[in-house]
Parts: C-alpha cells; sequence; structure tokens
C-alpha cells in the first residue's frame, strides 16, 4: 500500500475510489466528523477532502501531518459533561461546520445553506415548507419579540410526539423563519439575510455583509449554551424550546457584554477622541481584542472585518485599539464594527450574533434529538449533611 499523498485535499472521485464506499457514505463521514471537506476554490460547488482523515479510515500510512481534523476527545474529567457532536470543531486555527471551513462558507453560502449542513439535511430543504406567520410578535426592542417568537413556538410544540428527522428538520426551519420575522417585521419572503437588511434599511451590496455576519455567528464549538440546549433535547424538549434555552445563554454570556463595551468605545474612536483605545486600554475596559479559545486570532474576526471595507474612522478604531492591547480583534468586535459601519440600530450587533446562532443551536439541539448520546454527568453534593444546623 502506497503512502498517502502530501497533497491534502482530493476530489470525491477519488475519495471514493480510496475508501471504496459509495458517496452517500463519503457524506456520512463527513457529516460526522470523521473526513473534513472543503469547497474546492477553481469550483465552489464541488468539495475536496482531507487525504489524512481518509487514509486513518483506510489504514495508509499517513505522511501528510499537517490536515486539519477533529481533536481527539478523551475520558470526562470531574466537573465535565461528555457530549458527543457533528455540527463543529475547531482545529489548527479553523472554525469547521461539519467538515467544510466555516469562513470559506461564509464567502458564497446564506444562513439557509449552512443551516441545512448543520441540521444534516440533505434529501429535502426544509425552508420550501415553510409559510409565513400570521399575527405580529409583540415586543419593544427586537431581542424582545425574538424571545417571544421562541416562547410561543415552544409553548405550541410541548406535547411530545415522535417525528422523522425531516419533520424535525421542517420544525426547525419554521422556528428561525418566525424569528427571523419578530426581528425584521413581516415583508416579502427574502432570504433570511435579505429580510434583516430590507428591516434595517441597508442596501443590497452591505445585505452580502449581514449575510456573512449571520453564517460566521452560527455556531463556534462547545459553550454553555450548547450544553443547555443538549440538556434541553435530552431531557424532551422540542427544538423551539431548547433554542430558547440556548439563546437565553447567549444574551447573557460575556461576548454579548464585550461586543455592547467595544461598540462603545469605538463610537469614542470615531470622535476623534485621541488616545481613546490606549486610556480603555489602562483602564482595563478596553474590550473585543483576544479570546482564549483563538490564540492565534480568530479567522472569523478577520474574515468579516475584510470583507466590511471600513471606512477609515472606523478602520483607525480597529488599528488603535489592536496596537493598546497588542492582541487581535475578537469576533466581538468585529461585529460591533461591521453594526456601526452598517449603521444598524443600538444592539444590531447583538442581534445578529442571536439571529446566526439560533441556527446552529437547532443544529445541536436536532443533533442531540436524532443521533445524540446520553449526556454523562455527575452532580457531586456539597452542601449540609442531614440533620445539620
Amino acid at each position: 500500500m502506497q503512502p498517502a499523498s502530501d497533497d491534502r485535499w482530493i476530489g470525491r472521485g477519488e475519495a471514493l475510489d480510496r475508501l471504496g464506499v459509495k458517496a452517500q457514505t463519503l457524506y456520512a463521514y463527513v457529516s460526522r466528523g470523521r473526513i473534513t471537506a472543503r469547497p474546492d476554490p477553481l469550483d465552489p460547488r464541488r468539495s475536496l477532502y482531507a487525504v489524512r482523515d481518509i487514509a486513518r479510515l483506510t489504514g495508509e500510512p499517513i505522511t501528510d501531518e499537517d490536515s486539519p481534523r477533529a481533536p481527539p476527545g478523551g475520558p470526562p474529567t470531574r466537573g465535565e459533561a461528555d457530549l458527543a457532536s457533528s455540527i463543529s470543531f475547531i482545529a489548527d486555527g479553523r472554525l469547521f461546520f461539519r467538515g467544510l471551513d466555516a469562513v470559506q462558507l461564509s464567502e458564497t453560502a446564506t444562513l439557509e445553506d449552512v443551516s441545512r449542513r448543520l441540521w444534516g439535511v440533505r434529501t429535502i430543504n426544509p425552508f420550501a415548507e415553510v409559510r409565513p406567520r400570521v399575527g405580529l410578535t409583540p415586543g419593544g426592542s427586537a431581542r424582545a419579540r425574538l424571545f417571544a417568537a421562541l416562547a410561543r413556538r415552544a409553548e405550541e410544540d410541548a406535547e411530545a410526539k415522535p417525528r422523522s428527522p425531516e419533520t424535525l428538520a421542517i420544525e426547525c426551519a419554521r422556528v428561525l423563519d418566525e424569528a427571523v420575522d419578530a426581528v425584521a417585521g413581516p415583508g416579502p419572503r427574502l432570504f433570511l439575510h435579505q429580510r434583516l437588511a430590507r428591516s434595517w434599511k441597508a442596501p443590497e451590496r452591505d445585505a452580502q455583509l449581514i449575510r456573512r455576519a449571520l453564517v460566521l455567528s452560527a455556531d463556534a464549538g462547545l459553550d454553555a449554551a450548547v450544553l443547555a440546549v443538549r440538556a434541553a433535547a435530552a431531557g424532551g424538549a422540542s427544538p423551539a424550546a431548547c433554542a430558547l434555552a440556548g439563546l437565553a445563554v447567549v444574551a447573557a454570556s460575556d461576548v454579548m457584554s464585550e461586543m455592547t463595551r467595544a461598540s462603545s468605545w469605538i463610537i469614542a474612536v470615531r470622535r476623534q477622541a485621541a488616545d481613546a483605545a490606549r486610556r480603555a486600554h489602562e483602564a482595563g475596559v478596553l474590550a473585543g481584542f483576544g479570546d482564549r479559545m483563538w490564540p492565534g486570532g480568530d479567522p472569523r474576526a478577520a474574515a468579516l472585518l475584510q470583507a466590511a471595507d471600513l471606512p477609515l474612522d472606523l478602520a483607525r478604531a480597529v488599528a488603535e485599539g489592536e496596537a493598546a492591547a497588542g492582541r487581535p480583534p475578537a469576533f466581538s468586535l468585529a461585529l460591533a464594527a461591521v453594526s456601526r459601519r452598517l449603521e444598524l440600530p443600538r444592539e444590531g450587533a447583538q442581534d445578529l450574533m442571536l439571529v446566526g446562532r439560533l441556527a446552529g443551536l437547532l443544529g445541536h439541539a436536532l443533533d442531540q434529538m436524532t443521533d445524540g448520546s446520553p449526556i454523562r454527568a455527575r452532580l457531586r453534593y456539597v452542601g449540609p449533611e442531614p440533620g445539620a444546623n
């Protein structure tokens, strides 16, 4: 048997020959994270597959040590919950959605495209089954309307009943569609990003930036929101109820707070406040730079800022903040900068994050319901002994 080629990526035909399987099996390997895939730079409609992963499955000698792959999972340690997921993983400083590079996907994919991928839907288009919901969702802010829409769906779907994976995917599509309507209001049945752009009065060229921001927000590996969603799904909750649990955690997260602080000092720097970034850093309030999950820099932030074509004042704010902090921009900062660039409402960056994450959280709910292993966790009691005063 010949050693695996030094080429990191190969086409579908060669991948099938090496594996000796049918296309459906190859797709299953990709969806479960066993083989990494990415769009072909010469033809985005086609995919390329990681040689190292294929070699590992076939038993070929592996010579390509640099190919990205899902990090191996070990047994849970005390205080950890053991989760099995086929949604996303981080490897070699990159984020992958079911084996495809998230940054590369964001170049052309819509949130609907990425949702179908994260939900593992190949045979149907669940959004084709969605019809507009009659009746507005009450609430003052976009966030209030979003949570009200999810709560309404959670109540309506509360009855536990057997549902096929396809039926669950359609249910997820309806939840996401109604959530976007809650944020954007009723209107023509455009793509999700176009409906948001229309509500924010953004021109078509800027709608593409909104699309990219939504796709890059969809998932970010394991965090407390994912744990909340999967715990709710394991307990029998509906997709809407699971998403509501996860989104409540996202809304209260440090990332959302950091986004608010980043927006504030961006505004200060844009007003030509001298040394605003340096003084904010010295005061310990400079937000949005550096992320412990991304020691080499978050590729989502770099991609979004590169695509944003920031005006000089915003570009200066980002550059001055990076120089003062000595760390690259985080994704929260990128979303805040894009929100200011598009002149979105005050909490537009947070709204983008919430809508984008909703697609990924629904994916985790669906994954847990259809293919999830039991969540293994141990609660260790440390309170008073029985009968203690």
